[in-house]
């Protein structure tokens, strides 16, 4: 085996991109909807540039290392029990869309598709997603779709439309379209005959679906109908090692866990510290300290593994930790692969007594604070939580959530990290995700027995859970914990909680000064 240098993580990221269309993309559109419709009629470029004129923001697509691989186009309208939405024609104007009111309050889905080759990827529920994120901006209180169903042409001889659309939203059958709509919050509120007669696979038949806003403000009236809230849902694996014979064994159980938090809907997904060590179980038994640095020739896999998954599954990971020998020097790192595709990582800054005897870890230098598509966030690897200046400095920074990646032998090792994580709330108004690993490998040296109980926890006062506990593992069962947390409350904390610890601190006797940036904290 050979040292490696550092990896240009450039090389595993996926450069997804959710974007407004442009006229210039009209020749890759019309190329897509080729493949996706096949013997329908293609937009015409003077149609494209109609949509983009006349409502400019409603035209979303996604790219993916430059490549357009899906797009949607809407319009608004008045909402009117009368209006003919069983027309497509007549209601999107052709698909030209002069017809779109800026101040309607229903969004008319008039067409979304994926490039077969990204299928599976749930780019379909990034276009939803940002539609519905548009009808929250701009206070829409519905939107209405008339939804292919691709499959039904497969069963027409055998039942109705209405029975097959009924047997899809019973689960019984799946639909690629249907049954991607209903996942994504839209209703069936009916059947429309002769929607697109040019639909063969569709039999001419479509949908008629509608998604409410459930954030519609409504006209004041003096009375508050709901608090504002900022919901981040977290999960976290209490992963089960076991023996494994090869990297594919390791990653079905991975994907296993990240197809979980994608099915919630997780905007995060936080694995244990060094749950990798499994794949020590299928390479040949070797001392301790070659066998971590054996580890880290799985390192492109695992890159490209949870890159994708981070992808396919629309969900942020922390991929707990790995073992990544850089320029002949080993490294505990865990890295953060994002649900766009990018990644980045944090290494271990503090070693233990047992990493630099065992495997001859080395420390990293740096407090990495991200940015995400759900706030600022900080990883702190086991050890690093149980020293509060590492936090301190993450808060400063603007951190919102310390995620916790762990890896225990024992209860004794796992109380302190719970009491640490715990502490860090209070002290830095965070929240703070901790996931360990339990089961044994009998044939890993120091890596053989695991203790855990995972858990998200909170600021201790009265508007949070109880006993600052948002969720809990049982101890040492491979599960998944799921839970809301709300940036909002934590805002108000900060600045109208029992006690404000981050405000009250006495700079005038003490401080906290980060060499890295030169700065006192």
């Amino acid at each position: 085996m050979s040292d490696q240098a550092e990896l240009d993580l450039s090389k595993y990221e996926w450069n997804l991109i959710v974007r407004n269309m442009r006229v210039d993309d009209h020749a890759a559109l019309v190329e897509m909807q080729a493949k996706c419709f096949p013997g329908m009629e293609l937009w015409t470029e003077d149609q494209i540039k109609s949509q983009i004129k006349n409502f400019p923001e409603g035209q979303i697509c996604i790219e993916c290392d430059g490549k357009l691989v899906a797009s949607s186009s809407s319009l608004l309208l008045d909402y009117d029990d009368d209006l003919e939405w069983h027309d497509w024609k007549k209601t999107s104007d052709n698909g030209s869309i002069r017809n779109h009111r800026d101040s309607g309050d229903t969004m008319y889905g008039i067409e979304i598709m994926v490039d077969p080759a990204y299928r599976g990827n749930r780019l379909s529920r990034r276009l939803y997603d940002a539609r519905k994120e548009l009808c929250r901006q701009r206070n829409i209180a519905r939107m209405i779709i008339g939804g292919r169903i691709p499959g039904y042409h497969q069963h027409a001889d055998q039942m109705s439309a209405r029975e097959y659309i009924e047997r899809v939203v019973e689960k019984s059958i799946f639909d690629p379209v249907l049954t991607a709509q209903i996942a994504n919050g839209f209703s069936v509120q009916g059947l429309i005959e002769d929607y697109l007669p040019s639909d063969h696979q569709s039999c001419g038949y479509a949908t008629f679906l509608e998604w409410k806003n459930i954030d519609l403000k409504r006209k004041s009236t003096g009375r508050r109908f709901r608090r504002n809230v900022d919901l981040v849902r977290i999960g976290a694996v209490q992963y089960q090692m076991r023996s494994v014979t090869d990297f594919d064994d390791f990653a079905k159980y991975a994907r296993y866990f990240v197809d979980v938090a994608g099915d919630y809907k997780c905007d995060f997904l936080l694995f244990p510290e060094l749950f990798t060590t499994q794949l020590l179980s299928c390479l040949p038994p070797q001392r301790p300290g070659s066998a971590a640095r054996a580890l880290s020739e799985f390192t492109p896999q695992y890159l490209e593994l949870f890159t994708e998954m981070a992808v396919a599954f629309n969900t942020n990971i922390i991929g707990g930790s790995h073992f990544v020998v850089e320029d002949e020097t080993l490294y505990n790192i865990s890295y953060l692969f994002r649900r766009d595709g990018s990644i980045e990582k944090q290494y271990k800054l503090h070693i233990t007594p047992s990493e630099k005897r065992w495997w001859g870890v080395s420390g990293g230098d740096a407090v990495e604070v991200f940015d995400t598509d759900c706030g600022k966030i900080a990883i702190q690897v086991c050890y690093d939580c149980e020293f509060p200046e590492l936090s301190r400095i993450a808060a400063a920074k603007g951190a919102n959530i310390i995620f916790v990646p762990f890896n225990t032998d024992t209860r004794d090792g796992y109380l302190r990290v719970r009491a640490c994580a715990q502490a860090r709330c209070i002290e830095n108004h965070v929240y703070t995700a901790i996931a360990g690993c339990t089961g044994n490998l009998p044939a890993v040296e120091n890596a053989d027995i695991h203790y855990a109980q995972s858990a998200i926890f909170t600021p201790s006062d009265v508007t949070f859970a109880r006993d600052a506990i948002g969720a809990e593992a049982n101890t040492n069962i491979e599960m998944v914990i799921i839970h809301d947390v709300d940036l909002e409350l934590l805002r108000r904390h900060r600045v109208q909680g029992s006690v404000l610890n981050w405000n009250d601190r006495r700079l005038d006797l003490y401080g906290v000064r980060y060499h890295a940036e030169n700065r006192e904290l």
